[in-house]
């Protein structure tokens, strides 16, 4: 098709077409210091990105797999400045380059969990910094009229061009969450968002209680209401304890931190209760360890890792490090995390990016300059939604449409579109983990005809078209079982 336009619409193709070749981009959003970088690296696997507010963090940074460990600060006119991880293999808190000319960080690293995910990390919204906060909302779509800032459009697109989003958040969802990931729908276009390709992560649950007190008896029941408050934008709320995650799946722990934490543990039990209350007592109280190795702890696992690490050395004091570490993780909340992405991106990228792409050439054609080229993508796009390979787009908007809550579904009804449009699993669509061919094609048979009965009866024109769209899907689902 590229060789059929002109260069300039030729040259938007072959970028559209080698972004469908790439990992699937997912932004990582949120307020300043809700924990964002924190996450980060924990979804790469290594303590690279900057968690404390620097230069670094006040603009976009792309993480995504490479040969070998570089960072380049890329200007808004197109320079690029390479610079060395600092010693302890982080991004340099400063870039050398003001924050006002850069467009975005690109950081390629080894790390294998980059291969099938790059990861962009953003500024803070509504930070004390005004001009850091306007553009990390102008990157996630929202308006930025409140501030008189000067906007970095090339930070802005760097985001917008994500497929999906992870919003992270702390203790309550305000109004502005909410807006900001719905405007975020709109800078991205088809599916952006929504509950097919937008995940809310609950953030920092063990501040939910003092010391180290167990956060989770809490963290649950408030992750399901947020959930509750973000249905339309979200497909989950999953709470984390992002610095345990951080410092379990980086390899932060050593085998010394587990020898200190085991004289920790050998303490009576009353001393234990006094200097886990609070950091300060820790730092004061924790006499059998030195000043430098007390700040280690609470740098790595703050109050309620170091009190759930100390539980387990003393039920079973000769576990090994990596051991602690497995367990460490798995009291995050980090592994439900990582099931969820797997499931509501990674499972759907497929889908996710040709929806992505479909819009790029829908929009394509609206706004190339050349007439000959728009007829040409116009009957482009209007082939390939006709074509029954290429139905699932039209699912696709079907169920974006239904998620975002613009065409009003009943939730089941709603649910059953979504894993019809981002999925190809017949048994996971209809819910029949164990079910033969047969029984496969006869429930979609049934699913097609409850669709069309809905069509036809009882729903509203919107609803009737989004109807149509799903009885086909289910009849093509049929045929596809029967091959």
């Amino acid at each position: 098709m590229a060789s059929r336009v002109g260069a300039e619409a030729g040259h938007q193709l072959i970028q559209i077409r080698d972004r469908l070749g790439e990992p699937l981009r997912v932004a990582i959003a949120g307020r300043l210091k809700a924990g964002k970088s924190t996450l980060v690296n924990a979804l790469i696997g290594r303590r690279v990105a900057q968690t404390a507010v620097g230069e670094c963090t006040r603009v976009v940074t792309r993480f995504r797999y490479g040969t070998a460990d570089r960072v380049d600060v890329v200007c808004r006119d197109g320079q690029r400045k390479s610079l060395p991880l600092d010693d302890d293999g982080m991004i340099p808190q400063r870039l050398g380059v003001p924050a006002s000319r850069v467009a975005f960080v690109d950081v390629t690293l080894t790390s294998e969990k980059l291969r099938e995910l790059t990861v962009v990390d953003t500024p803070g919204l509504a930070s004390t910094d005004t001009v850091v906060s306007a553009r990390a909302e102008e990157a996630v779509g929202v308006s930025t009229a409140p501030f008189d800032a000067d906007i970095d459009a090339d930070s802005a697109g760097e985001v917008a061009a994500a497929e999906a989003v992870v919003y992270v958040f702390t203790q309550a969802v305000r109004a502005d969450d909410v807006r900001a990931l719905e405007a975020f729908r709109d800078a991205s276009a088809r599916l952006a968002s929504s509950p097919i390709n937008a995940l809310g992560v609950f953030g920092k649950v063990d501040t939910l209680v003092g010391g180290a007190g167990d956060p989770w008896p809490v963290a649950a029941p408030l992750a399901e209401q947020q959930g509750a408050l973000l249905a339309r934008t979200v497909s989950d709320v999953v709470p984390v304890v992002g610095l345990l995650a951080e410092t379990g799946e980086s390899g932060r722990l050593t085998g010394a931190d587990r020898d200190a934490l085991k004289q920790l543990a050998a303490l009576p039990a009353g001393q234990l209760k006094l200097i886990l209350a609070s950091a300060d007592l820790f730092r004061s109280r924790a006499t059998v360890l030195g000043a430098e190795q007390r700040e280690r702890l609470l740098g790595a696992l703050d109050l309620y890792g170091i009190g759930f690490a100390l539980a387990q050395l003393a039920a079973e004091p000769d576990v090994s490090t990596g051991e602690l570490v497995r367990r460490l993780v798995a009291a995050s909340g980090f592994p439900r995390l990582q099931h969820t992405l797997q499931e509501t991106f990674r499972w759907r990228s497929d889908a996710i990016k040709a929806g992505w792409a479909l819009a790029r050439l829908e929009r394509l054609a609206g706004h190339t300059r050349d007439e000959n080229d728009r007829e040409r993508l116009r009957g482009a796009v209007e082939r390939l939604l006709r074509d029954p390979a290429y139905h699932r787009l039209r699912l696709l908007d079907a169920a974006q449409r239904v998620a975002t809550g613009s065409v009003p579904m009943p939730m089941q009804w709603e649910q059953e579109l979504t894993r019809l449009a981002t999925s190809e699993d017949p048994r996971w669509i209809l819910r029949l983990p164990d079910a033969g061919a047969d029984e496969l094609a006869t429930a979609a048979v049934a699913a097609a005809n409850r669709w069309r009965v809905y069509a036809v009866a009882g729903a509203g024109p919107a609803q009737s078209r989004v109807a149509q769209v799903a009885h086909r899907g289910f009849h093509l689902l049929a045929q596809q079982v029967r091959r």
